[in-house]
């Protein structure tokens, strides 16, 4: 890409190196060096006035505002950037009140196993939708013979508005991978 400069930003004002050999025509700058066309301008400082910003009475008003909508596909991760393939089954429980919640996440030979050692360790669940991410960090796994057989998360919701959220997010993602709510009767 070339290096396009006016003889007149050439003042001491930016104080990068640079040389102008009038006789020539050639400006060499921080860029590289090209032939300019012969010039009448006789390197004489030039002084522009101070721009202030504009009155309020001359401000201009912007078009209405249109919110943009992310589309996100909602996921699970135990890994930031590494999708959980594995549909888990989900337990839920509330307070007679509806002030707290749990989420019980039970996930039964996750794809992370496979891929833990090459990406990162597990730090967390974290359950991505488009209005952000929710993060549990108990996660605990299941072992048997030494190997890893399973994850148990859990996710404490201490509030309505945290229980709201998360329902939101479960509804999408129930909807995104085929889950059902079945009441315990």
């Amino acid at each position: 890409m070339a290096c396009v400069r006016s003889l007149g930003s050439l003042t001491s004002v930016t104080n990068s190196p640079r040389h102008v050999s009038r006789s020539s025509g050639i400006v060499m700058s921080s860029c590289s060096v090209h032939p300019i066309a012969p010039s009448s301008f006789t390197g004489s400082p030039i002084s522009l006035p101070r721009v202030h910003p504009p009155t309020p009475t001359t401000l201009i008003r912007p078009r209405s505002l249109v919110p943009i909508t992310m589309m996100v596909k909602p996921t699970l991760q135990f890994i930031q950037g590494t999708d959980e393939l594995t549909i888990p089954d989900v337990k839920l429980t509330r307070s007679r009140d509806g002030s707290n919640g749990m989420a019980l996440f039970s996930f039964d030979q996750p794809s992370v196993f496979d891929s833990s050692g090459e990406v990162g360790e597990i730090t967390g669940l974290y359950m991505i939708d488009e209005e952000g991410v929710i993060q549990s960090t108990d996660v605990n796994a299941r072992f048997v013979n030494g190997k890893p057989e399973g994850i148990v998360a859990k996710h404490v919701m201490r509030t309505p508005k945290e229980w709201d959220r998360f329902m939101r997010f479960m509804e999408r993602y129930s909807d995104q991978n085929g889950l059902q709510f079945v009441k315990k009767q």
